[in-house]
């Protein structure tokens, strides 16, 4: 097909060609049009990546605002935040007046969490569009964010002295005779029993009661106030381990994990490598899965903390609105508490190091400088900890900015430069879709997992996880295809300006 399509476009460029050159028209305009109608079918059929290239040829024949301004609309799509801010700042280079570019800046500030700055955006477009409803209603939402936070930033008070902890009580909270769902042991503990009943329980759309669920989160909270920034893993000879990628709320797919692999257990440990919730709008049902086994299994199930594992993501991307829906506010609130608290790294049998993100701005940084990375807070703009949550590998040697705005692009030289200052084999990290659901990059020595297949219901992409051995620690991938789930659409719970990207 991609053979017809480039035969296509190059029959259609040879006749533009002599068109142009009878009616004098310059070429480079006329071939960069034609690849534009290529990369808007591109677009409109959900493949970016191909939109994204197309839009890049039209941009070096002919560069104008609308190309940029596509092309930035591809990037959003793809969540590289960084690049499609770049391209809506470029569109309006060459055309200080294209709504849309001020669209596309809006939108990428928005995923950013720069809300002051896309609010300058919303309002242009109010001002220049007073009888566009669409726009006002932009304006009017966006508004209302940075009010909220300049409101919470006034009230703020110490982080410690703030806890929602305290604010909790259980005593108060009944459970009715009509519940029919699994109950915890009178001591709060989670058992296997519970776990093997909680699992068919939310496959079936109902909901564990409120006060199991604050139990789980409340206990978890403690446990993860236990453990260190960077956790070691000792995985024994002959023994397997499972290391999972981004789940992102698709609880459906996590069961079919669990199916396809065994379900958690000592004999059959797992690691979860960040962004369990937001997207999908079954996060509570993976995020409370995914705290049970912690809790039933605490060393032999292991959680790192994802980029969405954070209070702006979550505000933007569907899970404090879900669990406001689900549960209380309040709740969101201990989650956000329990979030900072996460792990950020893992390192397995002192050879394989794991991390959601990927690596750093400089050269000698060791495990003992990710060990005493301060974690407990919400994610930092630049830094270790910022780093380990957002960068991603490139293929080309040195570092890079980021396509997504925050974090670094880092090349085969950097992970091999690591690799050999801490004595290790490869490392794993999450972050990116991958249409096999994994990908090795580095000469093998970087490795992306990805596991929520077919992501939004719209990639198209499979997921996987990789199991290694204790005395064998080459990776061994297991690829998947989506599974059905009930008719609720990702994002469900979204903030409404979230999806401002994809308008």
């Amino acid at each position: 097909m991609a053979t017809n399509v480039e035969a296509d476009l190059t029959q259609k460029l040879e006749t533009s060609s002599l068109e142009a050159s009878k009616n004098e028209i310059p070429i480079s305009k006329d071939a960069a049009d034609i690849i534009k109608v290529q990369a808007n079918e591109a677009f409109r059929i959900g493949d970016y990546e191909k939109a994204t290239e197309l839009y890049t040829k039209a941009i070096e024949l002919h560069p104008d605002a609308v190309l940029y301004s596509n092309r930035s609309f591809a990037y959003l799509r793809r969540e590289w935040y960084g690049y499609a801010l770049i391209d809506a700042k470029k569109a309006l280079e060459y055309d200080s007046k294209y709504i849309k570019a001020f669209y596309r800046r809006a939108s990428a500030h928005m995923a950013l969490g720069k809300y002051a700055l896309a609010l300058g955006d919303y309002e242009y477009v109010k001002k220049a569009c007073p009888n566009d409803k669409d726009a006002s209603m932009k304006y009017e939402e966006c508004k209302k964010i940075v009010t909220r936070i300049r409101f919470e930033k006034a009230i703020a008070v110490d982080e410690s002295a703030k806890s929602v902890v305290n604010q909790i009580d259980l005593n108060s909270m009944t459970v009715e005779k009509e519940y029919d769902g699994p109950h915890l042991e009178s001591d709060g503990r989670v058992t296997k029993d519970f776990m093997f009943q909680l699992l068919p329980y939310f496959e079936n759309q109902k909901k564990l009661h409120k006060k199991y669920a604050y139990q789980i989160i409340l206990q978890i909270l403690t446990l993860l106030k236990s453990l260190p920034t960077l956790i070691d893993i000792t995985v024994p000879t002959k023994h397997k381990f499972t290391i999972c990628g981004d789940i992102h709320g698709q609880f459906y797919d996590l069961l079919n994990i669990f199916k396809l692999n065994g379900p958690p257990s000592e004999e059959n440990p797992y690691l979860f490598n960040g962004d369990f919730v937001d997207r999908g709008s079954f996060s509570m049902e993976c995020i409370l899965t995914l705290f049970g086994f912690k809790l039933l299994y605490p060393d032999h199930f292991f959680l790192a903390r994802g980029n969405h594992e954070s209070l702006t993501m979550n505000q933007m991307y569907g899970f404090e609105g879900e669990v406001k829906a689900k549960y209380t506010a309040q709740m969101f609130q201990l989650f956000t508490e329990v979030f900072n608290y996460l792990p950020l790294s893992h390192c397995i049998n002192n050879k394989v190091l794991v991390m959601h993100g990927g690596l750093f701005s400089k050269d000698d940084v060791t495990l003992k400088d990710i060990r005493a990375v301060d974690r407990v807070k919400q994610p930092p703009e630049e830094g270790l900890m910022s780093e380990l949550l957002w960068s991603d590998p490139q293929p080309q040697a040195g570092r890079s900015e980021s396509k997504r705005g925050v974090g670094l692009q880092f090349g085969p030289d950097v992970t091999e430069r690591f690799l050999k200052v801490n004595n290790l084999e490869y490392i794993v990290r999450s972050h990116e879709v991958k249409q096999e659901g994994y990908e090795l990059a580095h000469n093998g020595k970087c490795i992306t997992v990805f596991s929520a297949p077919n992501y939004c219901d719209s990639m198209g992409n499979k997921g996987a996880y990789i199991t290694i051995t204790g005395d064998d620690v080459t990776p061994k991938f297991t690829s998947y295809t989506a599974v059905p789930h009930p008719a609720v659409r990702p994002m469900m719970y979204a903030n409404q300006l979230s999806m401002f990207g994809l308008m």
